[in-house]
């Protein structure tokens, strides 16, 4: 993140908001009952779900998604926009999909800058076209996410299926020398490296080829993979990357232990091509939907009973939902 560019975007009633926010978070860990007195400080968009390739573990790639795809159209983006943008800091243009598939990208993000929002956008590099690369500069986009997941075409594509890494690194190298050409700080360009199995040897390789591209940062991220318990050939050796833990069994588990909390309902909702509001990124079906802003507003989901009885059985038996029980947070 450009720290600079994230402050400049901040307004006494923003901070105010997520203090508020924190604080009713807070009370209601300790009352195991849910207290909320703000409203979101990050919420994802999803430009599309639609997607150019099958990777594995995603949904979308491997046709596993149930609802129907498709775009948003702006009328719904400009309706979240003129909503939430009063106190909302960040948005994320990535839930599901491809989001250079979809014709609106460019606008969307002009319109959240405009509303003095930091953006965010994930893309798995393939549509780094000289002209995309100089719309999603000229929109302001502050922060671009670009997959790498491989440091050779072989291991690359044994997650990223269908994809091509030479057209993630020739797409990179031309945004890193456009913003030099267009003497642009923006968007802050970083590689992430999800790590798997097949990859995990690659990591210094990672970091070497990040530097020569010249991307301002790389990360390394663990993979969720989805029915767990038997083991995955994705599953990495290195504890450090994995989310989860081989037992005596022979099973696996997570590492890390399912509290009843989750700042995530507080803090950063999903709204759907569609318009559902979904409580957090790990319902890629949107099975609990708890609301939909093309019928109503955000804030007559955000604290209606469906909302609340969700919060209030993550605070009491996170265990009990599905959804949670593969989740880091």
């Amino acid at each position: 993140m450009s720290l600079f560019y994230f402050l400049r975007k901040l307004s006494f009633k923003k901070v105010a908001n997520y203090l508020l926010l924190r604080i009713s978070y807070y009370i209601s860990i300790m009352l195991r009952k849910p207290v909320v007195w703000g409203k979101p400080v990050l919420v994802a968009v999803e430009p599309t779900n639609l997607c150019n390739l099958q990777c594995a573990e995603c949904p979308t790639g491997t046709n596993g998604l149930s609802r129907s795809k498709g775009a948003m159209e702006m009328i719904l983006f400009h309706k979240i926009t003129d909503e939430l943008s009063h106190h909302l800091i960040s948005m994320i243009f990535y839930f599901q999909g491809e989001p250079f598939l979809s014709k609106n990208l460019f606008e969307m993000i002009k319109k959240a800058n405009e509303k003095n929002i930091y953006t965010y956008c994930s893309t798995n590099g393939h549509f780094l076209s000289l002209e995309n690369i100089r719309k999603v500069i000229n929109s302001g986009l502050d922060e671009l996410i670009i997959s790498l997941d491989g440091t050779t075409q072989q291991v690359y594509e044994q997650y990223r299926r269908s994809g091509s890494l030479e057209k993630v690194l020739s797409g990179t190298k031309a945004l890193i020398q456009e913003k030099k050409r267009l003497k642009s700080v923006l968007p802050y360009a970083k590689f992430q490296f999800l790590v798997v199995k097949p990859n995990e040897y690659q990591i210094d390789e990672a970091k070497a080829l990040a530097k020569f591209v010249g991307v301002d940062k790389i990360v390394f991220k663990t993979a969720q993979i989805y029915n767990f318990e038997n083991g995955s050939p994705l599953i990495p050796d290195n504890k450090k990357y994995s989310r989860y833990k081989k037992q005596k069994d022979g099973k696996y588990q997570l590492r890390k232990k399912i509290k009843n909390r989750c700042w995530r309902l507080w803090s950063n909702p999903v709204i759907t091509v569609d318009g559902d509001v979904l409580p957090c990124c790990f319902d890629k079906d949107a099975k609990y939907a708890m609301g939909n802003i093309n019928k109503q507003s955000f804030a007559e989901v955000w604290n209606n009973e469906k909302y609340q009885n969700f919060r209030k059985k993550v605070l009491t038996n996170r265990k009990s939902i599905d959804i949670c029980r593969n989740c880091t947070e």
